[in-house]
Formats: structure tokens, C-alpha cells, sequence
């Protein structure tokens, strides 16, 4: 049987005059690799239809002109929209912006790849329309933000005896629609807050223990404490501010940071993270954990898992995890960016919580009105009791990135990476059972009687998938900028785009590859050249 890798080219492609036969090998190999992502189809785009609402209240439109509280200008909506479909730059350049902030990258969404699928070809068999802005789910979803935004300062190991959280439980156990885990009673419990429903998720502590396992970058120890911010200092609470901020004026405040380095053990810890990582860096630190076990748990599918010569090195070695977990988490941002600003244009919580606040103080109304279940929350009412007014409040001055919310680049280059690393490491193999102590100021043995999580042995396969939405929920969730399904939908997205990679890159290896992972709903896939 003829290798998909290397089956023969059409004589009429192959380039004239080379005879050099590893050129034509090579050139080969790249030809299969296009013609078989050429002929990937991703099915339709379907967006949510919020923006056929007149005054476009629940789709994207934070920078731009503000005609009022909530309403942006619609002349400057129509001028943006019509950009975001041409992709031209010129087209951009012209924009009539609010204020001085501008716009992240939107010309990222029609930027080509020479490896794996264009954002274009994912449809909505991967990436389904988000709840609409009128709709219970999206009433559950802000109502989680609410609660996210009320506990950020609370250690996640005392979730199971925090009253906010209890009471956090018990309204999401009452809402038919929460995406987040259920214990098999079908409640959400406080250890269960802001965890995601892959396999292994629910297991152990929340923080994922590549996110706290001490490592080395190098010579260098790296203990993996880090940079957060400061207790109690929130923003965007007040009217003026929230409304500064939509029209993409700086409020002038900068945050606060916290002068004692700590591991991530709260909220504002992991909000504070990724507000200024590298967005593959949490894999990249994973993948030091990993390669500096004193065994390193390496896939024993990989080639060189009983060669008695060889090690790995510029392929399946150091060097090739590293540099392809880059190459992948920057196709997955280009993939991403095209369902965010070209596909949904969905809007950021914190416009969720300005139209709360405006609702229910009567000084707007909308085409697109939200359900009474969040207006009439305990959530809200709470974050009314701790502020003073009915906005969500945000760890960050700016608030949100100047981009749509779904789905979010940190979920989709989480997905990737995790992808590529279950690819090179023994999913099954076990890892520590360590927590932060409460202040965040060193590491303890995991009691699994603590109630913060399920019994049962760690292993990379899980914690892969639980730090990849430690990442996402903490720039999401606990900064209060994301919205559950933007995460949950990027992470199958990003994992999609590591698939088409991954089917390119063994492509390019000379060893024999045969390769099963298992991807995010449990099924098998295998990787072979």
C-alpha cells in the first residue's frame, strides 16, 4: 500500500528539470500534504443571528463609536462589519475607532498556513453558534461570570466550605442548561465550581499539576511561583468607567501587583497569568515538567521507544516538541481569529453586564432583551451588595481585549498544544498529587478527603486537559472576559487544528510512525506515515 505521505504526484506538477530525487521526495510530501487539506471541508459557518438585532446588542463592538450607554454608532458598526468581510487591510486602516485603543489583529483571520487546515474550513460541526443574547443559556452562562467574579479572591481549596460558593452551587445546580460538571446526584457542588467536563478533570485538586509542579528552563530551577495581583481590586464598577472603556478609552488605572510571588491557588492568580503569558507558554512550562522527570513519560508509540542505537533529538526529541508546539499554537490563533471576527463577532461579558445594569436601572432597553432570570439572580444581587451598582466587575482596567469574545485564542492554542504534547507523552502515565496551601506560598500533599475533588490516580492525560482550561477559564471565566462556551467550543476547535497538523507533520519524519492519542470525547486517533 502506497503511504498517503508519499503516493505519487500527477507527472504535470512535478517541477521540470530537478532530478535530484530527495528534492521530488520532499516536494511530494508536500503536494500530499496540500491536496489533502485542500479537500477538507468544514462545513457551514452558523452564527447565533445576534446581529440582525437593530441596535446589535449582543454582537461585538467594543472601541467603536458609542452613540449611548449600550448602543453603539451604527454608521461605525456598518464601516467595521464591512471590513471584517472584505479582509483587506486598507479597509482596517480606515476605521473610525472611539478612542485610542485599537483593534487586536483582525487581519490574522486571512492569514495562510503551509501546515494543517485554514480557519475557514472548521464550520459549525466544530464551532456551533454560542447561545443567543436573549436566551437561558446565556442568562446561565453570565450568571457563572457573576459568581466567577465574586469568589476570585477565595483559594480553590476552600471552595467546599465558602458560603459564596456554596450559594454559587446551588443556583447553577437549579439552571437546566449549565455546561460545567455535575456530581452523579446531577448537583453542582462547590469543588466542582469553574472545572471543566473532560476526562479527568474533576479529579484532584483543580490546578492542574503542570501548572504547579516545580521544573527547570534550562540551568535555571523554576519553581513555577509567579507575578499576581493584589486582593480586592476590581474595576469597571462604576458607569462612567464601564462606558470609557467601550468607546476604547484607558481609564488611566493600572493593576495592582502583589509583591510575594505564589503558585496559582485562587481566581485572580490565574486571571493574572495569562493577562501577560505567551499563550503557549502553561505548555511549553508543561512540557519541562515532563521532559525533566527523572523518567521522562515519553509516548511508547514513538519510534525511538526500543531502539537499541537511537534517541530522539531533532525529531521526536527536545528540540521538535518545542519548536512544533509554537508552530501549532500559531495556527490555531489564525484559525480562531477567523470564527471570531469574520463568523460570530460575539460580544464580552462585561457588555452582558452593562446591559444587566442598564435593565435594571431603566436607563436603556434593547432590541434584544435578557431573560429575567439574570436580572433577577442572587448573583447579581450579590455583586449589587459588594459594588453598588449591576456591572461585572473585571481584575483588569481595560476590561476585555479589543477583539470578539468567540471563541478565545487561549482555549484553541490549549487544545493544540495539549493535542501535540498527548502526541509525544504517555497519556496514562501518573503524576504528583500537590496543592497550593491556602496562601499560595508553597505546595502540599493533595488530601483526598478534602472534598476539593474526586479520588483517583492523576495522570498527564488528565491534567493535560485540566490545564488547558485552568488557561482559558482563568483569562475567561476568572477575568471575566470569556464566556464558558467560548472555551469549551476553542479547545475542540484547537484540538481540530492539531489533528490536520498532526496528519502534515508525520508526513515530514523519516522513522516509521504509528501513533494513537485520545482526543478530547475519548476516541482514538492514530497518526502514521
Amino acid at each position: 500500500m502506497t503511504s498517503p505521505c508519499s503516493h505519487p504526484c500527477p507527472a504535470p506538477c512535478l517541477p521540470s528539470g530537478v532530478t535530484n530525487t530527495r528534492v521530488i521526495e520532499c516536494f511530494t510530501r508536500r503536494f500530499n500534504a496540500a491536496k489533502n487539506q485542500a479537500g477538507y471541508a468544514g462545513g457551514a459557518h452558523t452564527t447565533n443571528n445576534d446581529e440582525s438585532l437593530a441596535d446589535k446588542c449582543g454582537t461585538y463592538s467594543k472601541c467603536l463609536p458609542q452613540a449611548s450607554y449600550g448602543k453603539v454608532d451604527l454608521a461605525a458598526f456598518t464601516q467595521f462589519r464591512n471590513a471584517t468581510l472584505s479582509g483587506k487591510f486598507a479597509d482596517f486602516e480606515a476605521l473610525t475607532l472611539g478612542g485610542k485603543r485599537t483593534l487586536n489583529g483582525p487581519m490574522g483571520s486571512y492569514a495562510y498556513t503551509f501546515m494543517g487546515a485554514d480557519g475557514s474550513q472548521f464550520g459549525d460541526a466544530v464551532v456551533a453558534a454560542p447561545p443567543t443574547v436573549t436566551s437561558e443559556a446565556y442568562a446561565t452562562e453570565l450568571i457563572e461570570l457573576y459568581w466567577c467574579s465574586l469568589l476570585r479572591d477565595v483559594p480553590f481549596s476552600e471552595y467546599p466550605s465558602n458560603p459564596i460558593a456554596m450559594a454559587a452551587a446551588t443556583e447553577l445546580s437549579g439552571r437546566a442548561d449549565y455546561q460545567g460538571p455535575r456530581d452523579l446526584a446531577g448537583n453542582v457542588t462547590p469543588a466542582l465550581l469553574f472545572r471543566g467536563k473532560f476526562a479527568g478533570e474533576t479529579k484532584g485538586p483543580c490546578v492542574s499539576q503542570l501548572l504547579i509542579s516545580p521544573t527547570n528552563f534550562g540551568a535555571a530551577s523554576f519553581p513555577q511561583l509567579y507575578t499576581t495581583y493584589m486582593p480586592g481590586v476590581d474595576y469597571m464598577t462604576d458607569l462612567e468607567s464601564w462606558f470609557a472603556v467601550q468607546n476604547g478609552i484607558a481609564t488611566g488605572l493600572v493593576d495592582q501587583k502583589d509583591p510575594t510571588p505564589r503558585y496559582l491557588h485562587n481566581g485572580r492568580g490565574l486571571a493574572a497569568f495569562t493577562h501577560v503569558d505567551e499563550l503557549y507558554q502553561a505548555y511549553f512550562t508543561a512540557y519541562l515538567v515532563l521532559n525533566n522527570m527523572s523518567v521522562p513519560p515519553y509516548n511508547p508509540a514513538n519510534p525511538y521507544a526500543m531502539s537499541k542505537t537511537e534517541n530522539g533529538f531533532g525529531t521526536f526529541g527536545g528540540p521538535d516538541i518545542a519548536s512544533v508546539l509554537a508552530q501549532v499554537a500559531k495556527i490555531a490563533l489564525n484559525a480562531v481569529w477567523y470564527q471570531k471576527w469574520v463568523v460570530h463577532l460575539r460580544h464580552r461579558p462585561e457588555s452582558g453586564g452593562g446591559m444587566v445594569h442598564l435593565m435594571k436601572t431603566g436607563m436603556a432597553s434593547f432590541d434584544g432583551p435578557l431573560s429575567l432570570s439574570v436580572l433577577d439572580s442572587q448573583a447579581v444581587a450579590e455583586s449589587y451588595a459588594k459594588y453598588g451598582t449591576y456591572l461585572l466587575s473585571q481584575p483588569f482596567p481595560e476590561g476585555s481585549p479589543a477583539h470578539p469574545a468567540y471563541p478565545t485564542g487561549h482555549g484553541a492554542v490549549g487544545g493544540a498544544c495539549i493535542t501535540l504534547l498527548k502526541f509525544f507523552f504517555n497519556g496514562a502515565a501518573p503524576l504528583n498529587q500537590l496543592v497550593p496551601t491556602s496562601d499560595g506560598t508553597g505546595l502540599e500533599a493533595w488530601d483526598s478527603s478534602s472534598g476539593t475533588g474526586d479520588a483517583g490516580i492523576l495522570t498527564i492525560h488528565g491534567e493535560l486537559h485540566k490545564l488547558a482550561h485552568n488557561i482559558t477559564f482563568g483569562h475567561g471565566l476568572h477575568g471575566g472576559i470569556h464566556w464558558r462556551s467560548d472555551s469549551d467550543a476553542s479547545m475542540l476547535l484547537g484540538e481540530a487544528v492539531a489533528v490536520r497538523f498532526l496528519k502534515d507533520l508525520v508526513c515530514t519524519y523519516a522513522e516509521p510512525v504509528k501513533i494513537p492519542i485520545t482526543l478530547l470525547d475519548g476516541s482514538t486517533m492514530t497518526f502514521a506515515n
